[in-house]
């Protein structure tokens, strides 16, 4: 049996359902499901928890990775959780169990999400979220893919997979 391919889903955990960045997240994870792919998130509120129950409504599967010991803390759409112990360090657990990263909106913990997913070599799609920049080698935030709808973020990320 093939391992199902693997995207990571980060973004705010204040989203609140039915605000714009919810249904963005819920349309993303849902089209990973019907694409086969098994989404990974923080397990928390907001933009992982909209992801996850798209995901979940259209029969995908879902691993939270949550940031203390307690899995009953993941969002109720996460069908496996991994409770890894180590605070907000999780997030690294994140985005290199996922072998392409969708950013959905954000905060600080996002932004860190995305450094740390292009420091390992992920490519990341930003999904309304965190408009980058650099200097350099770093100008144009190289690895970050800029997409306007939630099926395109889907698109793009499975397409970069190795």
């Amino acid at each position: 049996m093939a391992r199902a391919r693997q995207v990571a889903v980060i973004g705010s955990s204040g989203s609140t359902p039915g605000s714009d960045l919810w249904r963005l997240a819920e349309a993303v994870g849902r089209g990973l499901g019907e694409a086969g792919a098994t989404l990974v998130c923080g397990a928390g509120p907001g933009v992982m928890e909209a992801a996850s129950q798209g995901a979940a409504a259209a029969g995908g599967r879902v691993i939270g990775i949550v940031q203390g010991h307690d899995i009953v803390v993941a969002n109720p759409y996460c069908t496996e959780v991994v409770a890894s112990g180590i605070g907000h360090a999780r997030n690294l657990a994140v985005v290199a169990s996922g072998e392409a990263v969708i950013a959905v909106g954000g905060e600080w913990g996002t932004l860190s999400e995305i450094g740390l997913a292009r420091t390992i070599g992920r490519p990341v799609v930003a999904l309304s979220s965190w408009d980058l920049s650099g200097h350099g080698e770093m100008d144009d935030a190289p690895g970050v893919l800029y997409v306007e709808t939630p099926a395109e973020a889907v698109s793009t990320a499975l397409t970069s997979l190795p």
